[in-house]
């Protein structure tokens, strides 16, 4: 009997240690193979994908902007405090007089109450987010045209979590993450008088992960709206995502939303490319295939286009984490245009005609990249500007650095984090940081 409990010990003391062996390197963090300039452009190295039982974790703590600290611009720009004390910033639209409306907002409570809930509850915490959320958006003025904004009003109160903006006529759209809103506008007020009609609800079931619903109106006045998924790869179930991880066409006139493109993990920034009715966006791939995987992009969007999410990647790479789909579409999957780097976050993006910052940052666009928590090293948090050709298409030239230093020194903290990124009536760039409370105005030196 003594001989059999001591092999019962050795036996349940192995299969702890080999559980802990287990957990110990399905635990560690994976560390990149690649840099962020070699996993962008039109060509990107494709990693080999490298499947997380845990994700990496590389969340930096945001700390705030020391007193007489700034971003570093590039050469030749400078950059300036065009409003602070914000509370989180996240989206702007530039109005035909040249106020600046600003969505305040961040993630609503979470409704899961679980473990994963809880963590990402830490996470955000630490990085500077989740908190009440402001639910308002802010009217910005520069009056005596210094470069500052010395008007800052409450112009909307008592939104849901408002993200997307546009205007249209006099009327102003304004997304909050479950209903587009359509408000009177006039044109001068510094305070929204008349009261809202809703458009139609937009999907914000589940746990409503990505609750941001960007918004953009095409020439002809019909709406655009970015809807990301409840999930990294659909793993709550395909029920938890109608309608989501996609781009809806909405027509105000009559209230009419359909499904404009679909496999889009989280689409953020939209922009019609300046002169034309080709709509683009940057978008928020996959986690957990390790730190040189997926992409996240930059790509024009046609009617009825699907981009493989969550079963294919970057034109048709299958993801092994997800069952195969009953009907085989792989060969349908577009590839996207341009790759920005794995795990970058980009979430606003404006092109850059009425930009008057010189030739180097003409023809292209402007992407706010919000930055990592689940790569080692982390990529983004900075401001990047991806080069246009005649055709209308990216060069294939990787981006150039507008705004960055968003990273302290210490690498271990941030000072802010960019959201969003427009053009100014006067020429200038303004970018919207989330955790530093900031518009930042960029313009030309001397």
């Amino acid at each position: 009997m003594r001989k059999i409990l001591k092999y019962v010990a050795i036996a349940l003391v192995v299969l702890i240690v080999a559980g802990g062996v287990a957990f110990y390197v399905a635990s560690r963090p994976d560390i990149a193979r690649f840099s962020t300039a070699e996993l962008s452009g039109r060509v990107p190295v494709m990693a080999s994908q490298r499947p997380e039982q845990f994700p990496t974790m590389k969340v930096l703590e945001a700390t705030g902007w020391p007193a007489g600290e700034a971003p570093r611009a590039a050469d030749g720009l400078t950059v300036a405090r065009f409003a602070e004390g914000l509370d989180h910033p996240r989206s702007m639209l530039v109005l035909p007089n040249g106020d600046v409306l600003v969505a305040e907002a961040q993630s609503p409570p979470r409704k899961d109450s679980g473990i994963e809930g809880k963590v990402m509850k830490s996470l955000m915490g630490k990085a500077g987010a989740g908190g009440p959320s402001a639910n308002r958006i802010t009217l910005l003025r520069d009056a005596n045209g210094d470069g500052k904004a010395e008007v800052k009003t409450a112009y909307i109160t008592g939104l849901n979590t408002p993200y997307g903006m546009a205007l249209v006529g006099k009327t102003l759209y304004v997304a909050d993450t479950d209903a587009l809103l359509a408000f009177p506008f006039v044109e001068g007020a510094t305070a929204m008088a008349g009261k809202p009609t809703k458009i139609v609800d937009l999907p914000a079931q589940g746990t409503n992960r990505h609750w941001t619903k960007s918004l953009v109106a095409a020439p002809n006045g019909w709406l655009y709206i970015g809807v990301g998924a409840d999930s990294n790869i659909g793993e709550k179930g395909m029920g938890n995502e109608v309608r989501r991880a996609r781009i809806l066409e909405v027509r105000p006139e009559n209230k009419y939303m359909r499904t404009y493109a679909a496999g889009i993990r989280n689409p953020v920034g939209l922009a019609f490319y300046p002169g034309s009715n080709t709509l683009w966006t940057v978008v928020n791939e996959r986690d957990m295939l390790g730190s040189d995987l997926v992409p996240d992009y930059l790509t024009d969007v046609d009617e009825g286009d699907f981009f493989g999410w969550p079963w294919y990647y970057w034109g048709g790479f299958t993801d092994p984490r997800v069952a195969p789909e009953a009907e085989d579409r792989r060969q349908y999957v577009k590839r996207p245009q341009y790759a920005l780097g794995a795990h970058v976050a980009p979430l606003g993006m404006t092109f850059t005609n009425g930009l008057d910052l010189g030739d180097r940052w003409a023809n292209g666009a402007l992407i706010a990249l919000h930055g990592s928590w689940n790569r080692d090293p982390v990529s983004g948090y900075d401001v990047v500007f991806v080069k246009f050709g005649d055709n209308g298409k990216p060069l294939d030239a990787l981006p150039v650095t507008l705004l960055d230093q968003f990273v302290a020194k210490d690498g271990k903290t941030t000072r802010g984090r960019p959201a969003d990124v427009k053009v100014a009536k006067d020429g200038s760039a303004l970018v919207a940081d989330d955790t530093g409370g900031t518009i930042w105005r960029v313009a030309k030196a001397g």
